[in-house]
């Protein structure tokens, strides 16, 4: 029996959100959305003094990685962390 079958993921589930996480700006991205629950793309973008579509890019890859949730409200999108992406950020803090 693999490892991996015994916890609550399988491997290719964990890689998903590794690959998610898989990039500086998506980490600073995680941290920031981690500190300001609710915050659109044009201040993380401002928080990271980082470029608007970049930005926007990564979050759409994060979410797609399952670790963020976005809400649309109205022409806004916001942003929070998911679950899981609270357990990944406590990871990487604790790394």
């Amino acid at each position: 029996m693999c490892y991996f079958r015994i916890m609550s993921k399988t491997s290719k589930q964990l890689e998903r959100y590794f690959k998610g996480a898989a990039n500086h700006r998506r980490i600073d991205i995680l941290f920031v959305v981690g500190k300001n629950d609710g915050i659109t793309v044009e201040r993380i973008a401002d928080e990271l003094k980082a470029n608007f579509k970049t930005i926007s890019q990564h979050t759409k890859s994060i979410a797609q990685a399952g670790l963020l949730n976005k809400y649309y409200r109205g022409r806004q999108v916001t942003h929070s962390l998911s679950p899981y992406g609270k357990s990944f950020l406590r990871f990487m803090k604790t790394f």
